[in-house]
């Protein structure tokens, strides 16, 4: 088994590689289709068909983006978290899936990235739907944790054999220091789920922003220091903004 951590157009890829399968951690940018077909068909000389499965974390358009094409070019299954209903759903929903994507597109700019199509379905069609400590379909060395907070639905993946960990978006490297994402909609569990990451004691773990990183003790601690303790998303600093505003006023 090797790990080939590849960058994408805003995130880190990370592609398994077997002698007779390919296992791809997160579904990736719309962006990247034609870089991994590059890397698949050239720099590894296997067939795309070899691609067998596609873990897509959340739907976040740097983790769900290609699922859909990649599965219609390779014949792919994609596993997702078991979830009664779509993230993106209705017209609150849809209004999200276009501001992610701008958000996206915002990122890509300020990496120096050219301008890219990252539309894709605001609606995941899955093969497996999994829960937490279920193994992935083909892949049983690999477990899954649900590790919920920033979304509702977040999953990540431990190789068991090496206690590596592919942790999507659950942490953040900016700086030499590991924060929590934006957003982090659900507080308590995303407490609750570096705790569960943490007490595993993991080798390593796979950041989407980020790359293969070893955590202390004292990373984890502050990680949980500075988590938020109420939801926080990408329109938090402008409401608390307007409440200060409004507080002045009143005073």
């Amino acid at each position: 088994m090797k790990i080939h951590q590849l960058q994408g157009h805003i995130q880190s890829i990370y592609l398994v590689e077997y002698p007779k399968n390919l296992l791809l951690l997160d579904g990736c940018c719309r962006a990247d289709i034609s870089m991994l077909e590059q890397f698949i068909t050239g720099n590894l000389g296997r067939s795309l068909t070899d691609l067998k499965l596609i873990v897509v974390t959340h739907m976040h358009p740097d983790h769900a983006g290609a699922a859909h094409k990649l599965r219609k070019i390779t014949g792919c299954g994609i596993a997702s978290a078991n979830m009664s209903r779509q993230w993106y759903t209705g017209l609150i929903g849809r209004f999200t899936h276009i501001v992610d994507i701008i958000l996206a597109t915002w990122v890509a700019s300020r990496m120096g990235k050219a301008k890219k199509n990252l539309w894709y379905s605001p609606h995941l069609k899955t093969d497996y739907a999994l829960t937490d400590q279920d193994t992935l379909p083909g892949f049983d060395e690999w477990c899954v944790l649900l590790t919920t907070g920033h979304t509702d639905r977040d999953l990540s993946v431990m190789h068991l054999a090496s206690k590596r960990i592919y942790v999507a978006d659950l942490l953040v490297k900016v700086k030499d220091r590991f924060i929590p994402p934006i957003p982090v909609n659900l507080p308590e569990q995303y407490r609750d789920s570096i705790l569960k990451v943490q007490a595993l004691h993991p080798a390593s773990l796979m950041l989407a922003h980020g790359g293969e990183v070893a955590l202390t003790e004292r990373d984890f601690a502050h990680v949980l220091t500075v988590a938020p303790r109420k939801p926080f998303t990408i329109w938090t600093p402008a409401k608390n903004k307007v409440k200060r505003l409004l507080l002045r006023k009143q005073g």
